[in-house]
C-alpha cells in the first residue's frame, strides 16, 4: 500500500514547488491540485456564492479520490495541499467570507468526516512556513490566470492554517519556506532522508 504525504502551506508558498522537488525521486510521485481543470473553479470565480458549494464538494471528493489513488500503488504519493487543508482551511475561509452558508458549510464537515473516517489518515504533513510578507511576494509573482483566494485573504488562510495545524496528531513536519531559492543537492538529499525516517523506510 502506497504511503500518503500531503504539503499543506498558505496559497502561493511553494506547495506545489516542493512536490515537484520531491517527486524528481523515483520513489515519490505527485497528485496535485490542477486547478485549472476543475469543473466549478471558473464559475465559482465568476459567482462566488452560486458556485462555492459545487467547487469545495468537487475539490473534497478530488482529493479523497487521489488519496484512494495513492493507497492502491507503491511509492510515496505526494498532494500539494489536500483533503485537509481543502477544508479546515478554504471552506471555513468561505464559510467566513460568506461564500458557503452555515448550512452549507455543515454539508462540506460532514462529507469531510466520512471521507477521513474511510480513508484514515495521511502518513506525513509537511507544513511549509513562511512570513507573510514572504507570501504575499510569492502569491503575486506567481501570476495564476485565475485566482479565488486573493492577496487581502492570505493572513485570514494563515491565521486558519495555524488553528489547524495546532491540533494535528499525524506526524508533522514543519519546514522554514521562506527562503527564496530551492534546497541546494545536499538539503534535498536531507529532507528526502528525513522524509524517509519519519515514513520509516529505509
Amino acid at each position: 500500500m502506497g504511503k500518503l504525504i500531503t504539503i499543506v502551506g498558505n496559497a502561493g508558498i511553494g506547495k506545489t514547488t516542493l512536490t515537484k522537488l520531491l517527486c524528481s525521486d523515483q520513489r515519490f510521485f505527485a497528485a496535485l491540485e490542477s486547478h485549472a481543470e476543475r469543473p466549478f473553479q471558473q464559475l465559482f470565480a465568476q459567482n462566488l456564492q452560486r458556485y462555492a458549494l459545487a467547487n469545495q464538494f468537487d475539490y473534497l471528493l478530488l482529493r479523497a479520490e487521489q488519496e484512494r489513488a495513492i493507497r492502491a500503488q507503491p511509492g510515496i504519493g505526494v498532494q500539494d495541499g489536500g483533503l485537509d487543508e481543502d477544508f479546515w482551511v478554504f471552506s471555513k475561509h468561505f464559510q467566513q467570507q460568506g461564500y458557503l452558508t452555515d448550512a452549507e458549510f455543515a454539508l462540506c464537515e460532514r462529507l469531510y468526516d466520512e471521507l477521513r473516517a474511510g480513508l484514515g489518515q495521511p502518513d506525513l504533513i509537511i507544513s511549509l512556513e513562511a512570513p507573510l510578507e514572504v507570501i504575499i511576494q510569492r502569491y503575486q509573482q506567481r501570476n495564476r490566470p485565475l485566482e479565488i483566494a486573493q492577496r487581502a485573504d492570505l493572513a485570514k488562510l494563515g491565521s486558519l492554517l495555524a488553528d489547524w495545524t495546532a491540533t494535528i496528531t499525524t506526524p508533522l513536519l514543519a519546514l522554514d519556506w521562506s527562503r527564496n531559492q530551492l534546497p541546494n543537492a545536499q538539503q534535498h538529499q536531507q529532507l528526502i532522508e528525513t522524509i524517509l525516517s519519519l515514513l520509516s523506510i529505509e
